[in-house]
C-alpha cells in the first residue's frame, strides 16, 4: 500500500512516497481501517519541518479517519462499514492524562496515518458523527476535540457565557462554533478584516483586527463594559497570553493550547493573580471526551469548516497553504 515517510532530520522537501506493506487481518481487541483521510495541525506541521524531531521514517499526521474493513475477535464496538476517527492519543481513554508527551502520538512518536490502511486495537479509534464524511471526520481528533476540552470540559461553557477566540485555524474555528451552539457570545481576532467578515458569518458576535487594535485585549473589555470575557482559547502562545490575561473577566478561564508564537515568554503574573483567573494548559483529550463531543456534534448539527483538500501525494504543498497562514478552517487530505 502506499504512504508518506518524513526523512530525519525533517523538512517539506524530506516528505516521501513510499511502498508499505499490507497491515494484514485484525487480531484479538483490533479493527482494520481503510483509512480516507487526514487533517493538518500545527503539530504535524511541527514535526514534519523537523522542529518536533522524529524518527527517520516516520509516517505523520496524527489525524486519520476511514471505514473499518474487519474486525477481530472480541470486538463489539465497531461493525464492517463503520466511519471511525482516531484519537490522538490512543492509551488515555478515560481520567486523568497518563503522560506529559507524545510518545504515543500517531504521527510523532509512532507511525501516524499518511496511509491507506491500518492494524490497531479498537480503543484508539471511536465512531465518527452521523452523516459526515471521512475529511469531516478528520478535523476533529486534534483541533476539534482541543475546543471542545477547552470549552466544555475544562471550562465548563454555559448558555450566556462570553468567548473569546484567536485566529480562523481549525481550533478557533471549532471553538467560535461550538461557543455559538451552546448559546454564548463570541468575540474573535484576526489580522484580516476578510476573515473577520467570515468569522461573523459564523456567528461571531463582535470581530477585532489585532493589527490595528494592538492593544486588543483592551478593546476586548471595552467591548464587554470593562467586565472581560469568561473563557479565552489561547492559540497563540507567549505573544498573545498578556492580551489574553487583560481580556479576562476576574476569576475567569484561559485555555492554554497552543504556541503558535513561541515556546517561552514573559507572562504579566500580577496581572493574572489581580484577574484571579484560570490559566490552564491542555493537550486534546483522552478518548472519553472524543466520544461525549462525537454525541455533542451528532444532538447540534454542526459541521466543520473545511478550507481545502490535497491528496495525499501532495502533502508536502498541504503543508505549504498551511504554513502561508491564508487558510480558514481546516486543511484537509483525502487519501
Amino acid at each position: 500500500m502506499q504512504g508518506i515517510a518524513l526523512r530525519a532530520p525533517g523538512g517539506l522537501d524530506r516528505l516521501e512516497a513510499i511502498d508499505l506493506p499490507d497491515p494484514g487481518a485484525p487480531g484479538a481487541g483490533q479493527i482494520r481501517v481503510r483509512l480516507q483521510a487526514s487533517s493538518l495541525n500545527y503539530h504535524d506541521y511541527a514535526v514534519a519541518l523537523g522542529a518536533i524531531p522524529a524518527a527517520d521514517g516516520r509516517i505523520p499526521m496524527s489525524d486519520g479517519a476511514g471505514i473499518v474493513e474487519a474486525v477481530g475477535d472480541g470486538v463489539a464496538e465497531f461493525a464492517v462499514g463503520d466511519l471511525v476517527v482516531s484519537c490522538f492519543f490512543p492509551t488515555w481513554l478515560d481520567g486523568r492524562p497518563p503522560l506529559d508527551n507524545f510518545s504515543l502520538t500517531p504521527g510523532d512518536g509512532i507511525d501516524g496515518y499518511a496511509r491507506e490502511a491500518v492494524v490497531t486495537p479498537a480503543t484508539w479509534f471511536t465512531r465518527a458523527p452521523r452523516g459526515w464524511n471521512a475529511a469531516e471526520a478528520a478535523t476533529l481528533t486534534t483541533a476539534g476535540l482541543t475546543a471542545w476540552r477547552a470549552l466544555a470540559v475544562e471550562g465548563e461553557l454555559k448558555a450566556g457565557d462570553t468567548v473569546l477566540v484567536q485566529g480562523s485555524g481549525g481550533v478557533s474555528v471549532f471553538a467560535l462554533q461550538l461557543a455559538k451552539a451552546m448559546g454564548a457570545t463570541v468575540i474573535a481576532t484576526s489580522s484580516s478584516d476578510a476573515k473577520l467578515e467570515r468569522l461573523r458569518a459564523l456567528g461571531a458576535d463582535h470581530g477585532i483586527n489585532y493589527k490595528t487594535q494592538p492593544n486588543w485585549g483592551r478593546a476586548v473589555r471595552d467591548w464587554t463594559g470593562g467586565q472581560g470575557v469568561d473563557h479565552v482559547v489561547e492559540v497563540g502562545g507567549p505573544g498573545t497570553l498578556p492580551q489574553s490575561i487583560e481580556a479576562v473577566r476576574l476569576g475567569g478561564c484561559i485555555a492554554f493550547v497552543g504556541v503558535l508564537t513561541g515556546l517561552g515568554g514573559d507572562v504579566p503574573t500580577a496581572l493574572l493573580m489581580a484577574r484571579q483567573a484560570r490559566l490552564q494548559g491542555l493537550i486534546v483529550g483522552s478518548r472519553r471526551h472524543q466520544q461525549e463531543f462525537v454525541r455533542a456534534l451528532d444532538a447540534t448539527g454542526l459541521r466543520p469548516v473545511i478550507d481545502s483538500t490535497h491528496a495525499l501525494k501532495d502533502l508536502a504543498a498541504a503543508f505549504r497553504h498551511q504554513g502561508a497562514g491564508a487558510h480558514f478552517g481546516k486543511v484537509c487530505v483525502a487519501i
